[in-house]
């Protein structure tokens, strides 16, 4: 069964879900990534989380990526891994 630690926040009027995700999900396909976005999204939704949902990992030399609506960038550009974790709230699982 699936369980993931997420962030679920509410920044600039927006609710976000934030997934970390281990590093090798940089490497999928963006196929594969906007399925498990999607398969999060569902999930998060069925357990009551408002908010879209945004991976985030470990893209090397201390940087995280991410996936996140185009009028977001400026605040994942601003924040670390470092940050998700210490604001990690929900779990997810199933």
């Amino acid at each position: 069964m699936p369980q993931l630690k997420v962030a679920h926040l509410r920044e600039q009027g927006a609710d976000m879900i934030i997934v970390p995700l281990e590093r090798s999900f940089g490497s999928r396909s963006p196929f594969d990534q906007h399925e498990t976005i999607d398969e999060i999204q569902s999930r998060a939704q069925s357990a009551g989380l408002r908010g879209t949902v945004v991976p985030v990992w470990d893209n090397g030399g201390g940087r995280m990526a991410f996936i996140a609506p185009n009028g977001w960038l400026p605040f994942f550009r601003s924040i670390g891994l470092s940050f998700v974790f210490r604001n990690l709230n929900r779990e997810l699982s199933w």
